[in-house]
């Protein structure tokens, strides 16, 4: 019986690993990226402009299953875009905001996706399409507002400020996504997709803590073409 039972164990495994594969290689990805940006109606916040931006990074898939995999890596993305509030008038004695401003903000993250894909058979000879689902979560790198690294606010007395102070650290984003991917090798596949990046976390770190505004939030949305080489 023991005999038996460590056989079956031993073929179990060996069943695992052979069917166990992994898949490592490169994407580019391009994308548009805005802030979704909220207040009280008094400040009146608004996403004015999108952002060009481009991203890419390693990407590596463990199959679990001939259809399914683990997807995870190492991206650099770059995130952001241009918002506006309406603020006080510094020339003014009255504190109701009557002055709109905007900042164009510019970020990169270094992001690990935590995501499983799932493939079709094939549709043509050697084609498959895939589905993405799962999560980002990363921390800025670095930060621009207005194309500055520092940023000068007319409205608080010309306080000069950090623009990597003005958002935390940490972001989460919902991740979902579609593509094709193509062997065109024996071990060497190309893939092409789109995904849509939902940001979790709002982000801000100034306009509540160093402006005194209250409920603000700034979170991240990104929409990226995803173009790629796994070897």
């Amino acid at each position: 019986m023991k005999k038996l039972l460590l056989a079956l164990l031993t073929v179990g495994a060996a069943a695992g690993t052979a069917s166990a594969q992994v898949e490592i290689g490169l994407k580019l990805s391009p994308s548009i990226t805005y802030l979704r940006a909220d207040g009280p109606s008094s400040y009146n916040f608004q996403n004015e402009k999108s952002k060009l931006s481009l991203g890419g990074g390693l990407v590596v898939d463990y199959f679990f299953g001939q259809n399914y995999a683990f997807s995870s890596g190492v991206w650099l993305s770059g995130k952001g875009g241009t918002i506006s509030y309406l603020d006080r008038d510094p020339n003014s004695s009255s504190t109701t905001p009557s002055v709109r401003r905007e900042q164009k903000i510019a970020l990169q993250y270094l992001e690990v996706p935590v995501t499983v894909k799932l493939f079709t058979n094939d549709i043509t000879t050697d084609t498959k399409l895939y589905f993405q689902l799962g999560v980002t979560a990363g921390g800025v790198i670095a930060a621009r507002i207005n194309g500055d690294k520092r940023f000068i606010d007319a409205s608080n007395g010309n306080t000069e400020t950090k623009a990597s102070k003005h958002v935390i650290i940490p972001d989460m984003s919902a991740l979902i996504g579609a593509g094709v991917e193509y062997q065109v090798g024996q071990s060497t596949k190309v893939f092409a997709g789109l995904s849509y990046h939902r940001g979790l976390v709002n982000i801000d770190n100034y306009f509540e803590d160093e402006r005194g505004f209250q409920d603000v939030t700034l979170k991240n949305n990104e929409v990226a073409l995803d173009l790629g080489l796994k070897f």
